[in-house]
């Protein structure tokens, strides 16, 4: 008697599907009908079946039943429905957002969050004034965008040297006291280093885990000033530039606050800046970067001279030293 010989297993289909039937089949899974999928495609009944045939053909699974009235999914069907519908979806909205952009002058800028938050947001408002036919698009984060693959046309970025041949200075940076008036004018006497250990004192909770951030640190600036055995009462810790400063204004303590991000604060009276004879220098410096397609553009060249505008103004309240109390 003759061995039985199993059946060859399938061999199973590798190369990615095409995505040109995609409509078809949700259309076809919507309606669960060829007749009404091809009205909404505005295909005849054949070319949508013979598109969802072909699909079949590269899953290589049936996607429907046909019944004589009515189409039901597969159970591959449903599934490969729960990843397309919201693709397609995803895709569609895309598509809208830069229809709606189509034309439109645009500029997009990177930089971190609390350089956006502290300096560039608050004055972006006199830029549109000027230029309301330009919008600004911010993208804040810790990762460095690559200018040349990615769509974003500037970048402010911080750091202790020149960058890139083509970055432009816009201001270095001096580390100040500052203090709410209303913690300065219910606390205790703050006239010399020491008093300030009086104080609840705000600083970022990174600075003794990243050596970068070392130099934002009390215990240099106590040390600085000879004094840095001295403990406050209390510590606040927070991630960011932008919390610290906060912190500061709503008289939670004293923070030691990177000048060019506060200066608009010391001069509207906001922030108060004190012990001003004991400014620590700092080794960082912003710069602005353009990306290589995008200095041509009008609308790049307009952003940049504002930005380069402003800058100058941040330096001139840089230089205005408090008299020291």
């Amino acid at each position: 008697m003759p061995h039985a010989t199993s059946s060859p297993t399938p061999l199973l289909r590798t190369r990615a599907i095409g995505a040109g039937h995609l409509r078809a089949f949700l259309a076809v899974a919507r309606h669960l009908n060829f007749r009404a999928a091809a009205d909404e495609l505005a295909l005849t009944q054949s070319a949508v079946s013979r598109q969802i045939q072909s699909l079949e053909d590269e899953v290589g699974m049936p996607l429907f039943l046909r019944h004589s009235r009515a189409v039901e999914l597969t159970g591959a069907g449903a599934q490969l429905l729960h990843s397309v519908q919201p693709a397609l979806e995803a895709i569609d909205a895309t598509v809208r957002q830069i229809r709606q952009t189509a034309g439109r002058k645009s500029v997009a800028i990177t930089t971190w969050a609390s350089f956006a938050a502290m300096w560039l947001i608050p004055r972006l408002e006199a830029f549109q004034r000027t230029h309301p036919d330009i919008d600004i698009r911010i993208d804040t984060g810790d990762a460095v965008l690559d200018l040349e693959t990615t769509d974003v046309d500037l970048a402010i970025r911080y750091s202790a040297s020149v960058i890139d041949p083509g970055a432009q200075s816009l201001f270095g940076e001096e580390l100040v006291l500052v203090a709410s008036p209303a913690l300065l004018k219910n606390g205790p006497p703050l006239r010399k280093p020491a008093d300030a250990a009086h104080f609840t004192l705000i600083e970022t909770g990174d600075v003794h885990r990243m050596p970068q951030l070392e130099w934002l640190s009390w215990q240099r600036w106590f040390a600085a000033n000879g004094c840095d055995q001295l403990q406050p009462p209390r510590w606040l810790y927070f991630n960011y530039a932008h919390q610290i400063v906060q912190a500061a204004l709503a008289g939670q303590g004293l923070a030691i606050a990177r000048l060019p991000l506060v200066a608009d604060a010391l001069a509207a009276g906001d922030l108060i800046e004190v012990l001003p004879e004991h400014r620590l220098a700092s080794p960082l410096s912003y710069w602005l970067l353009q990306g290589p397609r995008s200095g041509a553009r009008p609308e790049v060249q307009a952003f940049c001279q504002w930005l380069l505008n402003q800058a100058e103004e941040t330096r001139a309240h840089m230089q205005q030293r408090p008299d020291a109390a």
